[in-house]
């Protein structure tokens, strides 16, 4: 039941409106009396609730619930097409876009080719060119566009961005002049908070403070604490890739805040493929050459103790000793990339203290399980941290999938008057 608010009849107005659609959006079509009985208002409330809605184009009906006994009660929903929320995913290859409706419902999805060159208008024309390959029957009332950076607040310009990848992005106010330029409301976040952002319906659903660890051809990692993303001060938490680590060239000898040392140059995909190539396992990029370890790891497991640890690998008994040889080489091989990968993540839980460690990015999807119960095997050994380790729940394109959720949030809380008011039911 919605609890009771105290305030002006507009004010109660507005909270009793706000529930009935934020209702309506989770577990509609509904009845009135349902509408009535879930939001704990009266019949005539309820009523003069929907006839508000309806009249604000906010919802519509959906037609008789028929099979029942009695009288044939009419349905109610959201209406789909009273906003649109728009997500984009720029890398340096490709700009994805999704557009969806107020309901969630996917309109359109496509990708279109990156700047052609530095300049902002170059960029900006790019942007429109993508955002209509996905379009709406009315323009979206917000674009959430996730990047290789992360925009600080207190410069409004992008940082943690290399100009080599992200040249035509680096100009002051980048989020006010994009939406200048566009006609649109447009938030810039990055793109590993937003896989992070979409995990919180998959891996993380039951664990409000987690981190996610990003292992690509870059390392990235984003917060969430009490359900909500920590961007930091200058919006470069998570930002792990310039962590210090024994063994990493430290930024004083790159010589550059930004340049290759830290964590990346332990286990970013170029040092990770260059690792296992020393342990003798062939692959032309990193997630190849991890996905040869793991299968060659799983093939030459034999019967031993460790047998087990790769039976879903494809672990065969009886291999030749070749196999066993390149299996045996391979298991090293992976260790020895868990140890790195856990190395940082040492550093991150005993400052977090997380209850949960999402382990992203084609990296970890192609050492899948095995590479997973090597990661929590060597934090549990470095660092005094419960949390557990999962791989990745979502599928598709992550970013793309936060991009929109935080969207659609923004959209929602706009044309609905706010969040959900708080409720004691579940």
């Amino acid at each position: 039941m919605t609890e009771l608010v105290r305030g002006t009849p507009g004010l109660v107005r507005a909270v009793n409106d706000r529930a009935a659609l934020h209702l309506l959006l989770r577990q509609g079509p509904l009845t009135r009396p349902e509408i009535s009985r879930l939001t704990g208002l009266s019949k005539p409330t309820a009523s003069q609730v929907l006839a508000r809605l309806e009249g604000a184009g906010l919802v519509v009906g959906n037609g008789l619930r028929t099979g029942l006994p009695g009288r044939v009660p009419e349905t109610y929903r959201v209406n789909a097409a009273a906003a649109y929320a728009t997500a984009v995913d720029v890398t340096p290859d490709r700009i994805a876009v999704r557009t969806a409706d107020l309901a969630g419902a996917v309109l359109g999805e496509a990708e279109a080719p990156v700047p052609a060159g530095p300049g902002r208008e170059a960029l900006v024309e790019a942007l429109r060119a993508a955002l209509a390959l996905a379009p709406a029957p009315r323009p979206p009332r917000r674009v959430v566009v996730g990047v290789q950076g992360a925009v600080d607040p207190t410069t409004g310009r992008l940082a943690y961005a290399s100009e080599e990848d992200m040249a035509a992005w680096l100009f002051p106010d980048v989020e006010r002049t994009l939406a200048g330029a566009l006609g649109l409301p447009v938030r810039i976040e990055n793109d590993v908070n937003l896989a992070a952002v979409a995990e919180r319906a998959h891996a993380a659903a039951d664990c409000p403070d987690f981190v996610l660890l990003w292992a690509d051809e870059g390392l990235g990692a984003a917060l969430v604490i009490g359900g909500r993303l920590h961007r930091g001060h200058f919006g470069g938490a998570g930002e792990v890739g310039y962590l210090p680590l024994p063994g990493a060239p430290t930024a004083r000898e790159a010589g550059h805040p930004y340049g290759r040392h830290g964590y990346q140059e332990l286990a970013g995909g170029e040092a990770i493929r260059d690792l296992l190539h020393a342990h003798g396992v062939p692959g032309a990029d990193f997630a190849e050459t991890v996905t040869e370890a793991v299968r060659r790891a799983g093939a030459g497991s034999g019967t031993g103790a460790e047998a087990g640890t790769w039976a879903g690998a494809g672990g065969m008994a009886g291999a030749g000793s070749g196999a066993l040889e390149r299996g045996e080489a391979a298991r090293a091989g992976l260790a020895a990339v868990a140890g790195r990968l856990a190395s940082g993540l040492a550093s991150i839980v005993t400052v977090v203290d997380p209850g949960l460690v999402v382990l992203a990015g084609r990296l970890c999807a192609a050492g899948g399980e095995p590479l997973r119960a090597l990661v929590e095997r060597e934090l549990h050994a470095l660092a005094h941290s419960r949390a557990r380790i999962r791989l990745s729940a979502v599928t598709g394109n992550p970013v793309l999938a936060g991009a929109l959720d935080l969207a659609l949030t923004a959209v929602r809380d706009e044309v609905f008057g706010g969040p959900p008011p708080v409720t004691s039911c579940p």
